[in-house]
């Protein structure tokens, strides 16, 4: 016995068991052909005498297996404008940004303080231990990186890297440090400074105080290996180009917020060790209680690391052409030829070797006037926090206007303004070391010596270019990483940010060292240096520029991907609910229990209609 509703939207009975009922189904037939039929949302009662239950029981059945109507694929809930799914990934990662920050800006005074205010070392120091031992040992962390990357997941790659900084700076704290009288060859190094001269002062300190030399380059590291492969992988790998140009930018305010209190966290130590007795050795003290917040940071960061994964990214939905693909195992070395023959990787590498040189090249001489001015380290450690906090306020308004600036002017603009402010500041700087001496009595106006000024015009200088750096540079040079494959993206941005960014500061500091062998001083050589920094500073903008174009029509291809895949998502989702209700209509439309449902013109014509006319 045949029953159900057919495409042309007419309703068919079954042929009647007997010819009583003729009569009674004849006058029905008619009456659905006059007035629409209204689906029942519940089981239509019927009288018992006609055997209507095995027609209408199909019809209930088809309706209340179609489908409901399910939330337009184009809506997704947003909280102030901004996707849920989006927040629950931006509001984690500015947190893990803030702390990374907060450590950083510690481990950064710290370092300078212990190995420039240290006995029988001096600023000179510092070019040595960037080309001696934090290249070797970042060169070092790229090869074992690269190896990790292709045996381990990135979340097991995530917690081997971050734990052991973790352990060394809790141990250098409590244990180290107290023990640096009986660790330090003080005896060893006193004799070697006394055969080989006091111009070997800088390499004889490495030896003099290796456990500070450590420290100094696991403090470098963290800002290399934790924010730039570690949190801005992290990054990349879970948004999209769109999503990272709304929110880098803003995630160096928390982070600058982070900036200014840690700033306030080192002048409270210097203070307090100003305020301790004598005999008491002050700055363990405060060593400790540093490094102790540095530890319950970096597990903070870890935690929040472990909950993003765990309870807000969806691994079948990453952005697209970013899931893990299997991908070729290539060897070191093959690795680093595809690094050099792609102009994408080599532009990206300068951007972050001028950057080094040419901030090197002021930084180093700014230390050795501020050693000059504050010899103490209480006084310099308190400087020092002052200009942290100057650095986060200033960043932190640069963070503000560089929403502002990617939005109007594009990845190009905000791009450029950083070279371009450590270009102006600089001059200025070297300005003023090569012409102080004639401005001495318009300074003492001021209450200052050139000395002073020189210290104040060099902090300025670096407050800028750190505040263009965290707010433009590093927004964009990450950006730029986004529209690369899996595989350049792991193993070229540890290439580059690992071994390039400490390449830049050991190439300025073996300028410095060439200039300071050639002419004999720093002073003497301000004026080649200031040529070189021009010249960086050019070539830099150059890579910005070729750059620009490269990461332009990438950006748009990755774009064009995205919206392609979603559309086919939405049609196929279309496709899906239109074949779900075929069987109720023609058209794909979607009926709901309720809807209306209009007869043929011509119900009469029906055959089930003729077959029962003849059986009667």
């Amino acid at each position: 016995m045949e029953s159900g509703l057919v495409a042309s939207h007419r309703l068919r009975l079954p042929p009647l068991p007997s010819a009583a009922h003729a009569h009674l189904l004849r006058h029905r037939r008619l009456a659905l052909a006059a007035t629409p039929l209204r689906l029942p949302t519940t089981p239509l009662r019927q009288p018992a005498a006609l055997p209507l239950r095995p027609c209408l029981k199909p019809l209930r059945a088809a309706s209340l297996a179609s489908p409901a109507p399910s939330p337009a694929p184009d809506n997704p809930p947003k909280f102030l404008g901004v996707d849920l799914l989006t927040l629950k990934k931006i509001v984690p990662l500015g947190l893990m940004f803030f702390c990374i920050l907060f450590n950083y800006t510690i481990l950064r005074d710290t370092k300078d303080v212990l190995v420039v205010t240290a006995k029988g070392s001096s600023a000179e120091i510092i070019p040595f231990l960037k080309t001696w031992v934090n290249l070797p040992m970042a060169i070092g962390f790229m090869l074992l990186y690269s190896k990790l990357a292709d045996v381990l997941s990135k979340e097991a790659l995530f917690y081997t890297v971050i734990f052991p900084f973790i352990a060394f700076f809790g141990v250098f704290g409590y244990v180290l440090y107290p023990m640096r009288d009986a660790i330090h060859p003080t005896a060893l190094a006193d004799r070697l400074l006394a055969s080989l001269g006091p111009s070997f002062l800088g390499p004889v300190a490495i030896l003099r105080v290796w456990s500070f030399c450590l420290f100094y380059v696991m403090a470098e590291l963290w800002g290399s290996v934790v924010i730039s492969v570690l949190f801005w992988g992290f990054a990349n790998q879970i948004t999209t180009v769109e999503e990272a140009k709304e929110f880098y930018p803003l995630f160096g305010l928390g982070a600058n917020v982070a900036l200014i209190f840690s700033g306030r966290t080192v002048k409270y130590f210097s203070n307090m060790r100003q305020n301790l007795g004598p005999g008491v050795d002050g700055w363990a003290i405060s060593l400790r209680g540093m490094m102790s917040i540095v530890v319950i940071l970096g597990l903070v960061i870890a935690s929040i690391y472990w909950g993003v994964n765990k309870f807000v990214i969806d691994k079948t939905s990453l952005p697209v052409e970013r899931k893990k693909k299997n991908k070729p195992k290539l060897s070191m070395g093959e690795s680093l030829k595809v690094l050099v023959s792609s102009r994408y990787v080599r532009d990206l590498a300068t951007l972050v070797v001028a950057y080094g040189i040419s901030i090197n090249l002021v930084e180093v001489t700014w230390k050795s006037k501020l050693k000059a001015q504050f010899p103490s380290p209480n006084e310099y450690s308190s400087f020092m926090g002052d200009f942290s906090t100057a650095t986060g306020i200033a960043t932190f308004t640069m963070m503000l206007l560089g929403r502002i600036i990617f939005r109007k002017f594009g990845w190009g603009v905000a791009a450029t303004i950083t070279p371009a402010v450590l270009l102006a500041t600089g001059v200025g700087f070297f300005s003023l070391l090569l012409f102080g001496e004639p401005l001495t009595p318009l300074l003492a106006k001021f209450g200052m010596t050139p000395l002073l000024a020189a210290v104040f015009v060099g902090a300025l200088q670096n407050i800028f270019s750190k505040s263009a750096k965290y707010s433009l540079f590093d927004p964009c040079k990450e950006m730029a990483y986004i529209p690369l494959d899996e595989d350049m993206k792991v193993k070229g941005k540890a290439a580059i940010d690992v071994v390039c960014n400490p390449l830049g500061k050991s190439g300025g500091a073996l300028i410095q060292q060439f200039m300071i062998l050639s002419f004999g001083s720093l002073a003497n050589s301000t004026p080649y240096l200031g040529g070189i920094l021009l010249v960086i500073v050019l070539a830099w903008l150059g890579a910005v520029r070729s750059l620009d174009s490269q990461f332009s029509s990438l950006a748009k291809e990755d774009l064009e991907r995205e919206q392609s895949l979603k559309a086919e998502t939405i049609e196929t989702t279309a496709q899906v609910v239109g074949t779900g209700n075929g069987s109720l209509n023609g058209n794909g439309a979607t009926p709901t229990n309720g809807a209306v449902i209009k007869p043929s013109q011509e119900p009469e014509s029906t055959a089930s209609e003729k077959s029962g006319q003849q059986s009667q």
